[in-house]
C-alpha cells in the first residue's frame, strides 16, 4: 500500500496542477485524496514550506531509483524527528492550554469537574444517562484549541459506536453526565485525553476540544 501510494504521489507531483474550477473525476478525487491522508501524516513534523520541498525532492529521488541518502540509515532518525516535533507542538499548546481552559471554565452553565475537564451542555437530553460500563452511540467533532478539527463523525457520515469504559477518561467521564439526545462541549485537559504519548496527529500534551451528540445508549 505505501508503494501504491508513493507511486502516484510521484506522478501527481509530475502532473500540473488542475484548475481550482476544473472538476474532476472520482479517480481524480481519490488520487487527490491520496495526498491528503500523507499530509495528515506530515502534520506531526509542522514543515515549513522549505523543508517540504526537500520531502517532494526526497519522493522523487526515491521514485527515479537516485536517493541522496540511505533510507534505511535514516529510518529512526526520521522517528526520532517525529517524536521531538511532536514534542515541541506539545509543548506550544501547552503554554496556551491553561488560559484556554480558565476561560472554559468561566463560561456560563458550565462545570469542571476533579480531573480537569470542563464540561458544558449545549442541549440537554432526557431519560437515563449511561454508566461507564454502557455502550454509546454518539456524533461529534474533535479540534484542537486553536480550532484545527482533527476528527469528525459528521464528516464521515456515520455515528460512532464504541464501549463508553473503552473510551479516553474525558469521554468516559463527559459522556456520563449527558442523556440520550443531548449535546455538550468537552473540553479535555492532556490527562483526560492522550497524554504526553500523543496520539497519531495528536501531539503530546494536546488539550482537545470535543462537541459530543448522545444518540443513544445501546442495549
Amino acid at each position: 500500500m505505501r508503494t501504491l501510494i508513493m507511486t502516484v504521489l510521484a506522478a501527481l507531483l509530475a502532473l500540473p496542477a488542475l484548475a481550482a474550477d476544473k472538476p474532476m473525476s472520482e479517480e481524480q478525487k481519490s488520487l487527490y485524496a491520496i495526498g491528503l491522508i500523507m499530509a495528515r501524516q506530515l502534520d506531526v513534523f509542522a514543515l515549513t514550506p522549505a523543508e517540504f520541498e526537500l520531502v517532494k525532492q526526497g519522493l522523487a529521488d526515491g521514485m527515479s531509483g537516485k536517493p541522496l541518502v540511505d533510507v534505511e540509515a535514516y529510518t529512526k532518525k526520521v522517528q526520532e524527528l517525529a517524536i521531538a516535533r511532536r514534542d515541541a507542538q506539545g509543548e506550544k499548546l501547552a503554554a496556551a492550554a491553561k488560559e484556554f481552559l480558565d476561560k472554559a471554565a468561566g463560561e456560563k452553565g458550565a462545570v469542571r469537574t476533579a480531573s480537569g475537564l470542563v464540561f458544558l451542555s449545549l442541549r440537554e437530553g432526557s431519560g437515563a444517562g449511561p454508566a461507564a460500563g454502557d455502550r454509546v452511540k454518539a456524533q461529534y467533532r474533535g479540534t484542537f484549541i486553536d480550532g484545527k478539527e482533527f476528527d469528525s463523525s459528521y464528516k464521515r457520515g456515520q455515528p460512532a459506536e464504541f464501549q463508553l469504559a473503552g473510551a479516553v477518561k474525558c469521554w468516559t467521564e463527559g459522556i456520563q453526565m449527558m442523556k440520550p439526545g443531548g449535546k455538550a462541549r468537552l473540553v479535555c485537559p492532556p490527562e483526560t485525553a492522550f497524554g504526553k504519548a500523543g496520539s497519531g496527529i495528536i501531539p503530546a500534551d494536546a488539550t482537545l476540544v470535543y462537541e459530543i451528540e448522545l444518540l443513544e445508549v445501546v442495549k
